[in-house]
């Protein structure tokens, strides 16, 4: 039997929300591609800021100045994961506190947080100048590879204990959402590398794009 745990942390792209990356959604409305630059940042070359930079700088040689509204219209055609509200309301009338972790976009992360009434979140995101135009600088709140770090901070802040949390992740990075003593469990692996990476770390992974799938991992059937 699964013990039910008392948190459960979620990554918002390709978990919570079908897509799978809010970054990419941009590129994708923007017609720029910066794949070359993911590699580089998942091999470690690139750090966080520098890889946003890279990303605003690509799109500001489509368009310049590129307003807040602009970039929260892009997202409208992301539709949530399958099962996601169903989860999270279920999750959250057993008493569990839900957080979404996110290295996405913050415009975006804080609308899927709102929707589904999360207890808390964290994303990456913009600099916008005094116009509502987008700066060339992003925001670093937490490094992909380094979610453990503010999911200590969450579970410290609200009295949990590691053995509590139950961590979703798609991408070999989330395994850094692993808080030692804490569970992760793989869902819907994006790359072909992150499915490597879940088999090698002995995780459970839930292959179909649905989060009510969680469940059995979650204690909750």
């Amino acid at each position: 039997m699964v013990d039910i745990p008392k948190v459960v942390v979620f990554d918002c792209d390709g978990v919570l929300v079908d897509s799978v990356s809010s970054w990419k959604t941009l590129h994708d409305y923007f017609g720029t591609d910066n794949s070359l630059n993911l590699q580089r940042f998942i091999n470690g070359e690139l750090t966080d800021v520098e890889f946003m930079r890279s990303d605003i700088q690509m799109w500001k040689e489509i368009k310049d100045p590129i307003f807040r509204d602009e970039l929260f219209r892009s997202y409208s055609g992301v539709k949530l994961m399958p099962g996601a509200k169903e989860l999270i309301q279920e999750l959250k009338e057993a008493g569990i506190f839900v957080a979404i972790v996110s290295a996405g976009v913050d415009l975006f992360v804080s609308s899927i947080a709102a929707m589904l009434k999360v207890d808390d979140w964290i994303a990456n995101g913009f600099k916008f100048n005094e116009d509502d135009t987008l700066s060339d600088e992003g925001i670093c709140r937490l490094h992909a590879t380094k979610k453990d770090v503010v999911i200590e901070k969450i579970l410290n802040m609200h009295g949990f204990e590691a053995k509590d949390c139950v961590s979703v992740g798609d991408s070999e990075m989330d395994l850094s959402m692993q808080v030692e003593g804490s569970r992760f469990i793989g869902f819907n692996p994006s790359r072909e590398s992150s499915l490597s990476a879940f088999k090698d770390s002995g995780v459970p992974i839930v292959f179909e794009k649905d989060l009510l799938k969680l469940k059995p991992h979650l204690g909750l059937d």
